[in-house]
């Protein structure tokens, strides 16, 4: 059974840092792209950042390019995603993703998804 669970979340004030992680098990982990979404309230889900397998590839979305990192341990089966400066438009449920496709944006790319956790930035 595959199994993403994401920790790390909180609140946090604007301009602060967070670093989410994702543990994964039921899975070969190093044979899957990874990456972050993130949906707020009412919103569609959004994409975040993503890393290929071997983790030398990263890409993230305009909005937290220059704020966010996302960074993978193939040993430890983790994926990471530091956050810095954060803005109260950063507040969402971060969602730690699976799939088979490197460097897509697309929910329909990644086959597996974590139940999220919860990030709140304040003003």
């Amino acid at each position: 059974q595959v199994q993403l669970v994401e920790s790390g979340g909180g609140l946090v004030q604007a301009g602060g840092s967070l670093r989410l992680s994702c543990a994964t098990s039921g899975v070969t982990f190093s044979n899957y792209a990874m990456g972050w979404f993130r949906q707020a309230p009412g919103k569609e889900r959004e994409f975040v950042c993503t890393i290929n397998m071997a983790g030398s590839r990263t890409y993230c979305a305009d909005s937290v390019k220059g704020r966010f990192t996302i960074s993978r341990d193939n040993v430890k089966n983790t994926l990471s995603l530091q956050m810095n400066s954060l803005r109260p438009e950063d507040t969402a449920v971060y969602l730690c993703v699976a799939g088979y496709y490197t460097g897509s944006s697309s929910t329909r790319n990644y086959a597996y998804w974590g139940q999220g956790t919860q990030v709140t930035v304040s003003s």
